[in-house]
C-alpha cells in the first residue's frame, strides 16, 4: 500500500478491491509468523521435545478450525479437515503440487538469507542460516516421523523414508546406498541451489557448516540412535556425481 493510500484509507470498508485482498494476504502472513514465534516462545520456555509434540496438537486443531471457516465463507467442502478441492485433483497435480511448495519454501529461504547478506554481511547472514537449520531441521524431522507414524525408534529403514519426504526431497536429486548394516550414505546427486551457481560460473556455495547441523539434527530427530559424518560438502571437493554426501551409522 502506498502513502497515498494510506491517507485516503481509515478503516477496512475504504480498501480498493485489489488492496482489500492484499490486506488479506498480509493477514495470512501475520498468522504464520505469531504461529510460529509461539512455536519459538515455547521451545526456549519448556524445552524442544514438548514445544515439538505441541506443535503437532495446535496444527492439527487450528488448521480444521480454518478450513473450516474458510470452507463456509468461500463455498467449499471440507472432508476431515480437508479442502474437497484438493481431494478432487489428479494425482499427478498433486505430485506436481509437492514440487511447487518445495520450490516456494527454498525461494524464502533464499531470500532471508540475501536480506541478511546485503544488510549485514556473509557472516552474519551464515550465522542466521545455520541457527535456523538447527531448529529446522528437528521440527522437519518430527512432523514427518509424526506424518508417517514411524516408531520411536525406527532406525535406518525409518531414516531412509524420512529423507524421502524432506521439502526439498521433490526438487533436488538424491540418493541412498546401503553401505552396511549399521550404516548407509546419503548423496544429494543434484542441488539446486549449487546447479544454479554452476550454470552461472560461480563456485559452490561453501554450505558445510549448515549441513553439518542440518543432517545430524534430522538424523537425530528421526532416531536419537543414529550418528551423522561428512563424507564431503562444498568447500570441500566432490566428484561430478554429488554436491554433498553423509554418512549415517546407526549406534547402539
Amino acid at each position: 500500500m502506498t502513502a497515498n493510500h494510506a491517507d485516503s484509507y481509515h478503516q477496512l470498508e475504504d480498501l480498493s478491491q485489489e488492496d482489500l485482498v492484499r490486506y488479506l494476504l498480509n493477514m495470512s502472513h501475520r498468522m504464520n509468523i505469531h504461529h510460529t514465534l509461539w512455536f519459538r516462545e515455547t521451545e526456549h520456555q519448556l524445552g524442544m521435545e514438548r514445544a515439538l509434540d505441541l506443535l503437532e496438537e495446535v496444527t492439527e486443531q487450528s488448521s480444521r478450525i480454518e478450513m473450516q471457516r474458510l470452507g463456509k465463507t468461500l463455498g467449499f467442502e471440507v472432508e476431515d479437515g480437508i479442502p474437497k478441492v484438493f481431494l478432487d485433483l489428479p494425482r499427478e497435480t498433486l505430485l506436481q503440487l509437492t514440487a511447487e511448495f518445495g520450490k516456494n519454501w527454498l525461494a524464502t529461504d533464499g531470500l532471508w538469507f540475501q536480506a541478511i547478506e546485503r544488510a549485514y554481511g556473509m557472516n552474519d547472514a551464515k550465522r542466521c542460516n545455520d541457527s535456523c537449520w538447527h531448529r529446522f531441521s528437528q521440527v522437519e524431522a518430527h512432523m514427518i516421523k509424526t506424518f508417517l507414524g514411524l516408531p520411536e525408534r525406527p532406525g535406518l529403514a525409518g531414516l531412509k523414508q524420512a529423507l524421502g519426504f524432506r521439502l526439498y526431497a521433490r526438487i533436488n536429486v538424491q540418493s541412498i546406498i546401503d553401505e552396511s548394516p549399521t550404516s548407509i550414505v546419503f548423496r544429494m546427486n543434484d542441488c539446486r541451489v549449487q546447479s544454479a551457481r554452476k550454470r552461472k560460473n560461480l563456485a559452490d556455495y561453501p554450505c558445510k557448516s549448515a549441513g553439518l547441523v542440518e543432517y545430524s539434527r534430522f538424523a537425530w530427530g528421526i532416531d536419537e540412535r543414529i550418528r551423522t559424518e561428512c563424507v564431503g560438502c562444498p568447500p570441500d571437493e566432490h566428484p561430478d556425481e554429488w554436491f554433498c554426501a553423509w554418512r549415517f551409522v546407526l549406534e547402539e
